[in-house]
């Protein structure tokens, strides 16, 4: 991998599998540097997991991108044509400045659908541990996504 560190969205190609340590280790950096800059922008002391620093809030997709997948959750991935060919979460803008929606796509027949409510509940898990509020919603033909947001007061 060349270039700066980009968190994986979900809409991104697929990891190479001789990549996967090498992302791995960069994933662990990113997530380490994410830690530190809460440990120095909040000065009140306390968990710098326990809420979102200005950045993030900022560009929540890179950060909630990066939360999951510090936390080990599969992102989806694209070809060249744009259709997905693997399983795992999608993170887009929300609505709302400072939000972001979390989606479990898969290709066709893959049964992402099945997989879809207990994996945006791990998600969530994942998210609130590091002060994201994240709510499971239903939509349209009963596709289920998180809206993420900071959870509380940030300053």
């Amino acid at each position: 991998m060349s270039g700066a560190f980009a968190a994986a969205t979900g809409d991104g190609p697929p990891l190479p599998e001789a990549a996967a340590e090498q992302r791995s280790r960069e994933v662990r950096a990113a997530f380490e540097g994410l830690l530190q800059i809460r440990r120095v922008t909040h000065r009140q002391g306390g968990d710098p997991a326990a809420r979102p620093a200005a950045w993030e809030l900022h560009q929540p997709v890179r950060a909630v991108a990066l939360a999951l997948e510090a936390a080990k959750q599969p992102p989806s991935a694209v070809d060249a044509t744009g259709a997905r060919v693997a399983t795992g979460y999608r993170v887009t803008p929300g609505e709302r400045p400072g939000t972001a929606v979390v989606e479990w796509l898969g290709p066709p027949g893959s049964g992402a659908a099945h997989e879809e409510e207990a994996a945006l509940t791990a998600c969530a898990a994942a998210l609130e541990r590091l002060g994201w509020e994240a709510l499971l919603y239903r939509g349209p033909r009963r596709h289920r996504r998180l809206e993420v947001e900071p959870a509380g007061p940030t300053a």
